[in-house]
């Protein structure tokens, strides 16, 4: 196994079947710097335009379609002492009558604390003037090229992954996305500081770090849905507007996996889903929303 240090010198806000900037074997290590979602790098210098510019994409020999792609979320890295929010509700959070009401989504500076391991506001809001919350880093956009020759605006997520804001994505946790060309094509930036369930702003902290992933090929796993497994759980990602449709994919794709690899009957499924599924709210302010829906290490059987 090797390990690679991704300097991206191109940047793309579509995740898409695009000429590799990278190629590595199964199993490898990668290294890179992102730059925050407004293309902005570590040195604050301007780099790209459009929403969460991608790092990407990096070949993987010998994924193919049918197969899943493990991202193993091994380090992430603040190189920025700042990172930006919005700092209002987006209108579609809060019922209509009040999103008249609502401030002006004027940017706010963060300040990160790299020796503390801490976030807070850069001056100081009525109320909240001793906020400091722990950095706590995730990645927001990240995913592999989708099928059928698509490009899928980093502003969204699909069966592919893409941006789903899901606080989760840190570091410790694999995530699992379905391959559907050669090589997967995998694509990554939009790194958070923190960020609150939902991206109710439209934001979490948002700024650049170098993130450091290992990339690996299991060979007929077929899925349709992202999937992912920390210390605590698995859990199963449905991307679409409206909620519940989200909710649907996020819980058959559950049931596939509890199926198909750990032996279960859709009726033992169905007992232990029913009492001990716990869903989680990814993102609610792109155009298509996520649903987590996770179990826990206890409840599960052992797998096939």
């Amino acid at each position: 196994m090797s390990q690679h240090n991704f300097v991206a010198t191109q940047w793309h806000s579509v995740l898409a079947a695009l000429p590799p900037a990278l190629r590595i074997a199964d199993g490898d290590t990668v290294v890179t710097r992102t730059l925050d979602a407004a293309g902005v790098d570590h040195e604050g210098v301007a780099r790209a335009y459009g929403g969460n510019p991608m790092n990407g994409p990096i070949h993987v020999a010998g994924a193919m379609p049918g197969d899943s792609l493990a991202v193993d979320i091994l380090r992430m890295t603040p190189i920025r002492t700042h990172g930006w929010t919005r700092g209002a509700l987006a209108a579609h959070v809060v019922e209509p009558e009040r999103a008249r009401d609502l401030p002006p989504r004027n940017k706010t500076d963060w300040i990160i604390d790299r020796e503390a391991h801490t976030v807070r506001l850069a001056e100081a809001v009525r109320g909240l003037e001793h906020l400091t919350l722990p950095f706590e880093p995730m990645i927001g956009c990240f995913g592999v090229a989708p099928a059928g020759g698509q490009a899928i605006s980093t502003a969204t997520s699909a069966q592919n992954g893409g941006n789903m804001d899901y606080r989760g994505c840190q570091p410790g946790a694999r995530v699992l996305f379905p391959v559907a060309v050669e090589g997967a094509l995998f694509f990554l930036g939009d790194c958070h500081a923190i960020q609150g369930d939902g991206e109710i702003v439209g934001t979490g902290v948002e700024t650049a770090m170098e993130v450091e992933v290992r990339l690996s090929v299991i060979k007929d796993q077929r899925q349709t849905w992202p999937r992912g497994e920390d210390a605590s759980g698995i859990f199963t990602m449905g991307n679409a507007r409206p909620l519940d449709q989200a909710l649907q994919h996020a819980t058959t794709e559950m049931l596939d996996w509890l199926t198909t690899g750990y032996g279960l009957s859709a009726i033992a499924a169905g007992h232990l889903l029913g009492q001990v599924v716990r869903y989680e709210i990814g993102n609610v302010f792109d155009p298509a929303y996520t649903v987590v829906c996770r179990l826990e290490n206890r409840w599960l059987p052992p797998r096939l």
